[in-house]
């Protein structure tokens, strides 16, 4: 099927279409591949149904993981000599990690893109501008190439400074701009602070990955905003795929359930008793992401613990019944922090932080004093007040009313997150451009405990 008529299919049509190909993968790659081998306990293996499927062993990053000094990851089903695409995970999280993709497999990524660059509306007229470093992180090389298949151009900005990459947006006119969100917003503070008015650019939209942002409505509006363009939001891994793109209203992901099948793991499966904590701090519907690639043969992933916290939703959105996933990536099960006995997410204090569109970049320094854990927000703002301001919040108690909904005032930051989150933050107002910016994944928790 094409991909249009896939993605209006219905549930049981999509159903049986994964189940073959879940099929002809298994039997492709179970005789080569002593991992999978030894997790299923078989060389041979006919799945009859999605919920047989559902009830095999899963797999983390961490059972993967190799302590050789090549990093390789584990699950690989051919020799080395049968690959020709070396790539490693960001280590954001710890120890990176090696995959190695056939050519059929690299075949296979760009076939699954173009599903991500129709969501997007590219076409072969469009100039791509990569605004990331070029190294072994393999989203944007696969971007890439995905987008030099459909014809468009492509304009490597890889090893360039911010300074150089606007200078570049006015030369070489592109009309997508591919970026991180926070790197996107770096790139309009930069041509904010020197006169540049981005939305007289010749960019029609900024597509975002890497980072949770472009289908959280205070981040894409910002961008939005800044670029005057529309905001498209992508979901991927070295390790699975680009399994994911943003529909049409912005406030969702869709898995790209042709290519992809995904489960949703109770969070009463994740350890360290967060379940406990999730709806508190994410609402309720969490769960886990599983996925399943149906395409991979050389790396195969199969029922594979993404981390991702996700609230599906199966509905119609326009002509594209793939799941939903609301508010895109919620945040991540590794993330969590455990603070004086309470659990808490990186991504709940995102959210609070960019409810005061005043903050433009920030920082969590969590550390120890004595046997006390405390939290220190720095943050960075438009205005011109004087650094090292602090917005502590005050010694008597946790306020319950009058909260602000916006407006930086001297304790309405502390003061949201001490409500929201009970536990007591000092803001610190830092210098702008104090705190780092990269054009990769970027680092906002820093826990020196």
């Amino acid at each position: 099927m094409h991909r249009q008529e896939i993605q209006r299919c219905d549930r049981l049509e999509l159903e049986r279409w994964q189940l073959e190909r879940l099929n002809a993968l298994l039997e492709t790659v179970l005789p080569d591949n002593r991992y999978y081998r030894d997790l299923f306990g078989y060389d041979r293996l006919a799945i009859r149904s999605l919920a047989d499927w559902s009830r095999m062993p899963t797999s983390t990053k961490s059972d993967w993981l190799n302590d050789q000094a090549s990093g390789l990851a584990l699950h690989h089903t051919y020799p080395q000599s049968m690959y020709r695409r070396y790539h490693r995970t960001s280590g954001t999280r710890g120890k990176p990690m090696v995959i190695l993709d056939t050519e059929n497999d690299w075949k296979w990524w760009l076939s699954t893109w173009q599903y991500v660059l129709d969501a997007c509306e590219m076409q072969a007229s469009d100039r791509i501008m990569m605004a990331f470093s070029f190294g072994p992180f393999i989203g944007f090389w696969s971007a890439h190439d995905a987008c030099l298949q459909r014809g468009c151009m492509v304009i490597p900005c890889g090893g360039m400074s911010t300074a150089a990459r606007l200078d570049m947006i006015q030369s070489a006119e592109p009309t997508v701009l591919f970026s991180t969100p926070s790197y996107a917003l770096h790139l309009a503070e930069d041509a904010d602070n020197r006169g540049l008015d981005l939305t007289r650019s010749s960019i029609r939209q900024v597509f975002v990955a890497g980072e949770r942002g472009g289908s959280d409505p205070a981040i894409r509006s910002r961008i939005e905003a800044a670029f005057g363009a529309r905001v498209m939001d992508h979901a991927g891994a070295t390790e699975v795929g680009p399994w994911g793109f943003g529909s049409r209203d912005g406030q969702a992901m869709h898995v790209i359930e042709s290519e992809f099948i995904a489960e949703f793991l109770p969070v009463e499966h994740l350890e360290n008793n967060a379940s406990s904590h999730l709806n508190h701090a994410l609402g309720d519907g969490v769960f886990e992401l599983v996925l399943t690639s149906l395409g991979r043969q050389g790396a195969p992933v199969l029922r594979y613990r993404t981390g991702d916290l996700v609230r599906p939703a199966y509905r119609n959105d326009g002509d594209c019944n793939f799941v939903r996933l609301e508010g895109g990536v919620l945040g991540r099960a590794d993330d969590m922090l455990v603070v004086r006995g309470v659990n808490i997410f990186p991504s709940s204090i995102e959210a609070i932080v960019h409810s005061f569109p005043e903050v433009k970049e920030y920082r969590l320094l969590v550390t120890k004093r004595g046997s006390m854990d405390e939290l220190t927000l720095e943050i960075e703002t438009a205005d011109d007040r004087p650094p090292d301001t602090l917005l502590d919040l005050p010694k008597s108690g946790l306020p319950v009313l009058g909260l602000p909904e916006s407006g930086l005032s001297e304790s309405g930051l502390s003061e949201k997150l001490a409500v929201q989150l009970n536990l007591r933050f000092v803001v610190k107002r830092v210098p702008k451009g104090a705190l780092p910016r990269s054009d990769g994944k970027a680092r906002r928790v820093i826990d020196q405990r």
